[in-house]
C-alpha cells in the first residue's frame, strides 16, 4: 500500500477531498490532503503566495515520511509539477486529475491560452480585483460550470468549500530543470480525465497527458469537480494507480 499525497486545485481546499480519502484509506493507502498555502486553514498573506510557495509546502509535506504518491486536481497539476521537480526523490508517481500538466517555461494562464482550452467555464466566470489580485468564483455558477453532473446535493457541497484565489500563481511559469532534472524527468506520469470537464476541456487534458507521456490514463465521465461528482469512482482510479 501506498502513501498517497492529495494536493487541491484553485479556489479549493483539503476538504475537497472528503469523500475520497474514505475509499483510499479502506484499500489500506495511508492518505494525507493538504490546505495549500493561503486557502483552507492555511493563514499566508495573500501577498506572499506564488506557486514556488504552493510546490515548497508540497515539499515540507513529502519530507515528513516517506515518498509518496502525489496526486493533483486542476491547478495542483501546476503544483505537484513544480513540487515534483524540487523534490523529485520524495515522489514515487506523479497523477494528475482533470489537471493542468505544463512543460518547463509554462504557466497556468500559458495553458488555457491553447487553442484546445478556448472558452472554459472558469475564465468565463471568475472576478479578479485587489493588488495583488484576488479571484472569486460566483457560488451560484459552480453548478453548471464546474459540476453539473453531480447530484443537487453534492454540487452544493462543492459549491460550500470553494474560496477566494489568489491570481498570481496562475502566472508564475514552472521550472523543470533544477539539479534533480533528470530524476524529475523519469518519474511516472499518469492521468485520469473527466470527460465532460468544462474547466479544463477534454481536448486540452488529452493535448497535455500525450505531450507528458502519461501512462495509464482512466477515464471517468464526469465534470470537473470528480471529487464531489462521483468520489468513488475517482477513489478506485486512484487506488489502481497507486497500486
Amino acid at each position: 500500500m501506498a502513501r498517497i499525497v492529495l494536493v487541491h486545485g484553485a479556489f479549493g481546499r483539503a476538504a475537497c477531498w472528503d469523500r475520497v480519502v474514505p475509499g483510499l484509506s479502506a484499500a489500506g493507502h495511508s492518505v494525507e490532503a493538504i490546505d495549500l498555502p493561503g486557502q483552507g486553514d492555511d493563514a499566508t498573506p495573500v501577498e506572499e503566495i506564488t506557486l514556488d510557495r504552493y510546490a515548497q509546502r508540497v515539499c515540507d509535506v513529502l519530507s515528513e515520511g516517506p515518498p509518496a504518491v502525489l496526486v493533483g486536481h486542476s491547478m495542483g497539476g501546476m503544483v505537484i509539477t513544480q513540487a515534483a521537480a524540487r523534490c523529485p526523490g520524495q515522489v514515487i508517481r506523479l497523477v494528475y486529475v482533470t489537471a493542468f500538466l505544463p512543460s518547463d517555461g509554462q504557466s497556468l494562464i500559458d495553458i488555457t491560452r491553447l487553442p484546445e482550452g478556448a472558452g472554459d467555464s472558469v475564465q468565463a466566470n471568475l472576478v479578479a480585483d485587489g493588488d495583488p489580485p484576488v479571484a472569486t468564483f460566483p457560488p451560484d455558477a459552480v453548478r453548471e460550470a464546474l459540476a453539473h453532473c453531480a447530484d443537487d446535493e453534492a454540487a452544493a457541497w462543492a459549491a460550500s468549500i470553494r474560496g477566494q484565489q489568489p491570481v498570481v500563481p496562475f502566472t508564475n511559469p514552472v521550472a523543470l530543470d533544477g539539479p534533480g532534472a533528470d530524476t524529475f524527468a523519469a518519474l511516472p506520469r499518469a492521468y485520469v480525465m473527466c470527460l465532460q470537464d468544462r474547466a479544463i476541456k477534454p481536448a486540452l487534458q488529452r493535448r497535455m497527458l500525450q505531450a507528458a507521456g502519461c501512462d495509464p490514463v482512466i477515464e471517468i465521465d464526469t465534470d470537473h469537480s470528480v471529487w464531489a461528482s462521483r468520489p468513488d469512482e475517482l477513489a478506485a482510479a486512484l487506488n489502481r494507480l497507486a497500486g
